[in-house]
C-alpha cells in the first residue's frame, strides 16, 4: 500500500504512552497509568512486619490501586505512634511556607476522628528517605512489583543498616505482588530444592512441597 502526502509516521509501543494505544479486547478502554502530578492526598496501606528483632512499619501510597510511593523504617513509638489496628489512611503532600515539602500520614481512629502524623518523610533516617525516593520513582514508572522487589533484593550496599532496611522495603512490597506470580528464575525452595515457587498473598509458596517462606 502506498501512503501519499505522508509527512512522517510515529510508532508507539503498547504501554509506552498512556492513552495512546489500547489493546484489542479491553472492554472499557481504561488505563492504569499514573498521569500528571501526584495528587495532594493518596490512599495508603500500612504494613507492619518484623525484621530480625526490630519492629518495622511501611506506608505505601496507592494510586489507581497500584503502589505509587513508599516510606518505611523502624518503629519509634516516641516519635511515630500509630495504633496497631490502623492498616490504612492517607499520605498528604504538604508545601511549607519556605517552599520545602513534607509528607504527613492521616488516619481515622475508632471514634471517627482524624489524626495526623506530621512529616513521616523526616521521621525515618535521611539515607532511608533518599533510597525510598529512588524506589518510589521506579514504582511511579510502573515496573511490575515483582520486578521492583527483585531489583531491591539484588542491591548490594555497603552499610549493614541500609541492607536491613532494603530487606524491609522488599518485604513490605511483597504483599502487593499478584497471587500466582512466579518467583525469580533460579529461586529454589529451601525445603525440596525445586524451582516451583509462586507468590500467594505476598508469600512465596512452593507448589511442589507446599513449603511457605511465611509459614
Amino acid at each position: 500500500m502506498l501512503f501519499r502526502s505522508c509527512k512522517g509516521v510515529t510508532v508507539y509501543r503498547d504501554g509506552s504512552r498512556s492513552g495512546v494505544l489500547v489493546k484489542a479486547g479491553d472492554k472499557n478502554n481504561k488505563t492504569t497509568s499514573f498521569q500528571g502530578k501526584r495528587p495532594e492526598s493518596l490512599e495508603a496501606q500500612v504494613v507492619r512486619f518484623r525484621n530480625g528483632s526490630d519492629e518495622w512499619i511501611a506506608f505505601v501510597g496507592m494510586y489507581n490501586s497500584l503502589p505509587y510511593e513508599i516510606f518505611t523504617g523502624k518503629v519509634e513509638e516516641d516519635t511515630l505512634y500509630i495504633p496497631k489496628h490502623i492498616n490504612k489512611g492517607s499520605i498528604i503532600k504538604v508545601k511549607e511556607k519556605d517552599g520545602d515539602k513534607r509528607y504527613d500520614f492521616q488516619y481515622e481512629d475508632k471514634y471517627g476522628y482524624k489524626n495526623t502524623v506530621g512529616g513521616i518523610s523526616r521521621l525515618f533516617d535521611e539515607e532511608f528517605w533518599n533510597y525510598a525516593k529512588l524506589i518510589s520513582g521506579v514504582l511511579r514508572n510502573q515496573m511490575p512489583i515483582v520486578d521492583v522487589v527483585n531489583l531491591i533484593t539484588s542491591l548490594h550496599l555497603n552499610s549493614e543498616t541500609i541492607n536491613t532496611w532494603k530487606n524491609g522495603v522488599a518485604r513490605a512490597l511483597d504483599q502487593f505482588i499478584p497471587s500466582g506470580t512466579q518467583a525469580k528464575s533460579g529461586t529454589k525452595c529451601t525445603e525440596c530444592g525445586q524451582e516451583a515457587l509462586v507468590y500467594q498473598e505476598g508469600c512465596l509458596v512452593c507448589t511442589a512441597c507446599g513449603h511457605s517462606k511465611c509459614g
